[in-house]
């Protein structure tokens, strides 16, 4: 018998296989807003328009750090003046511990406490905002 002729111990004959279908790879969302894109470029290469978006929020952020920090000083100062300003209160003692001794020695620490906790949770607002902003 020949090589060529068809027997029962020669291989079947298969098709080639096939070539599997080509994909689209995207590497950007055609519809996603150009301002987002722009917004986060300008960000990212620091031109003047991005410079001008970090500096405005630095700027808010530092205003709401000085208004704290007025309102926190202003608190801790207006208690020795109520005191100055009201003697008779100096005379008052709870358990044996004068008042004065109270209010200075121990209303400031729930207070500085109570303000950094507040001004923290208003600055990640204001990030979380500015985030929002840049991604819109």
């Amino acid at each position: 018998m020949s090589k060529h002729a068809a027997g029962p111990s020669e291989k079947p004959y298969k098709d080639p296989p096939t070539k599997p279908r080509r994909k689209r790879v995207v590497l950007a969302d055609s519809r996603a807003p150009v301002t987002v894109l722009r917004t986060v470029v300008e960000l990212e290469e620091q031109t003047s328009y991005g410079e001008e978006l970090v500096s405005q929020f630095v700027r808010h952020q530092f205003h709401v750090a000085i208004g704290f920090w007025i309102a926190v000083v202003g608190a801790l100062a207006a208690v020795p003046t109520v005191f100055f300003l009201v003697p008779r209160l100096a005379e008052v003692s709870f358990a044996g511990v004068p008042l004065p001794w109270l209010v200075i020695g121990v209303l400031p620490f729930p207070l500085l406490f109570g303000a950094g906790y507040w001004y923290n949770r208003v600055a990640e607002r204001q990030e979380q905002a500015f985030v929002a902003m840049v991604e819109k």
